[in-house]
């Protein structure tokens, strides 16, 4: 059985959320004036830790070379005044590695 389960997004450069193992991260959006991150998860799986990007518009966007960015979503704060997207930074070697943000 899968659940869509809901995480809050700290606003910083980089952070890790715990989910479990295989979860799909689907979107970000604001709730009550909180950056959340959606994402399709089967309960009971263990859990791991992911590894996420944050950055505003037109700021520089650092990664090494041995990882891939896959954009998970783009949200508002203030009224639209600060815009920022949040990316999964994974391992160039795993096998989901589409989507690649290069």
């Amino acid at each position: 059985m899968k659940a869509v389960w809901k995480y809050p997004v700290p606003i910083a450069e980089d952070f890790e959320l715990e989910m479990p193992r295989g979860a799909r991260p689907l979107c970000v959006q604001v709730q009550r004036e909180e950056p959340q991150l959606w994402a399709l998860v089967t309960p009971g799986q263990a859990g791991e830790i992911r590894h996420f990007r944050l950055t505003g518009t037109g700021h520089p966007l650092e990664y090494g070379p041995e990882q891939f960015l896959v954009h998970i979503g783009t949200f508002q704060v203030k009224g639209g005044a600060l815009i920022f997207h949040v990316f999964e930074v994974l391992p160039i070697d795993r096998p989901d590695s589409q989507g690649e943000a290069r």
